[in-house]
């Protein structure tokens, strides 16, 4: 299914890439999404339905933020990595995704200054690298399902950092122990790493804060302590260098993303490996709380920054962010991204892959159901090809 330019035939979204020791069949790639269907916590059979719905043979899926500990979440009832339980339950959505043969990794999270006293331990103030809280512009979910304002955070003491370096380091042994094949840190968004490398959030005065080097520092922290764990190959990150989600505003998204790759690629020459991937969300993809609205920058400018990171960075690249099947076949072809992850798509539509490669039409999402906490409505029920008739109960019961 590969498209000719000229006298070559480039790739398309259908044509094989192997990654890293991974040899996926196809490029269409699930993306990470909060769900809010892991009950205090610890994904149950409803998350082994919903990514085994959306595996593929040689497919490649990534988790929902997955918190590496009990300060992490910022969400009702999203997974964690950190106790046996959550672990022995992952190896059960692990196994029924590697079932039907597709590649999973666990993404990384620690939500920072994105939670509330309410989803901390002992209802503590949450951690992150400033004590300024998130702007009332954005809202958090609380567990009744209200939205509350962001409360004031605790900047973490310089001698406090190593300790969540190494939680992130121990979420990585208990993927793997858990059957996942590899893990992706979540440095995106507004969530804590993200809290460290822009420069309109971080506003330390010690070895993590100020210069880019030192913005840039617990990233590289942190994927050291990760791929020393368990092996550089089985590492993706993702940055999102010119998303302004929750105030995670930088005065210069290239020259911090630029800074972030250039310390990756330096990292793959210590390591004498790759890492699996780098993941990178489109600037046209903004998010404003629950809406579809969002502010959009010119279209030259955004791809000249995504382009720059993809030729910056020595390894398997990554888009993400509001990608139709046409701008995914486009940027694989044009050589702009090796993978295209899917989310809402993916969503609605749990044979997105075989929508795809039919060019079929595809379900509509319903957006109020993203983030309840129904087993089933809005999660596993939204039909597969051939079986609309039987209509959705995510549809029907709005």
């Amino acid at each position: 299914m590969a498209q000719k330019l000229g006298q070559t035939t480039a790739p398309d979204l259908f044509s094989p890439f192997k990654m890293a020791n991974f040899n996926l069949s196809h490029r269409v790639v699930l993306a990470p999404m909060t769900r809010c269907r892991a009950l205090n916590g610890i994904p149950g059979p409803a998350l082994a339905e919903y990514y085994s719905q959306r595996s593929t043979p040689g497919g490649f899926l990534i988790t929902e933020g997955t918190s590496i500990s009990p300060s992490g979440p910022g969400f009702p009832h999203v997974p964690g990595i950190y106790t046996e339980e959550q672990v022995n339950a992952w190896k059960k959505v692990v196994d029924a995704v590697h079932a039907k043969g597709s590649i999973i990794f666990c993404q990384l999270w620690h939500v920072g200054r994105a939670s509330h006293q309410v989803y901390q331990p002992a209802g503590a103030a949450p951690i992150s690298s400033t004590s300024v809280p998130i702007s009332k512009r954005w809202r958090i979910l609380l567990p009744g399902g209200s939205h509350g304002i962001y409360p004031k955070p605790r900047a973490l003491e310089t001698s406090e950092i190593l300790g969540v370096v190494q939680d992130y380091r121990q979420a990585a042994i208990n993927a793997i122990k858990a059957g996942f094949d590899g893990i992706e840190i979540h440095g995106a968004h507004g969530y804590l790493i993200d809290q460290f490398l822009k420069d309109g959030i971080n506003d330390r005065t010690d070895e993590y804060g100020g210069s880019l080097a030192n913005r840039c520092k617990f990233i590289v922290e942190i994927v050291k302590a990760v791929a020393g764990a368990i092996g550089a190959d089985r590492v993706g990150v993702r940055i999102s260098p010119a998303i302004d989600h929750m105030d995670a505003t930088d005065s210069d998204p290239l020259g911090l993303g630029l800074a972030v790759v250039e310390r990756l690629n330096k990292l793959q020459l210590e390591f004498g490996a790759k890492l699996a991937y780098l993941h990178v969300t489109q600037p046209r993809y903004v998010a404003y709380g629950q809406t579809e609205s969002g502010k959009h920058g010119s279209e030259e400018e955004e791809a000249h920054l995504m382009r720059t990171l993809r030729k910056a960075y020595q390894g398997t690249f990554i888009c993400s962010g509001g990608y139709t099947r046409e701008l995914g076949m486009e940027a694989v072809a044009q050589g702009d991204a090796d993978l295209v992850s899917y989310g809402r798509l993916f969503i609605s539509n749990p044979d997105l892959v075989l929508r795809f490669k039919k060019n079929a039409p595809l379900n509509k999402y319903v957006r109020a159901t993203f983030y309840t906490q129904d087993p089933v409505v809005g999660y596993t029920d939204y039909p597969f090809l051939g079986e609309e008739s039987k209509g959705n109960q995510a549809l029907s019961r709005l």
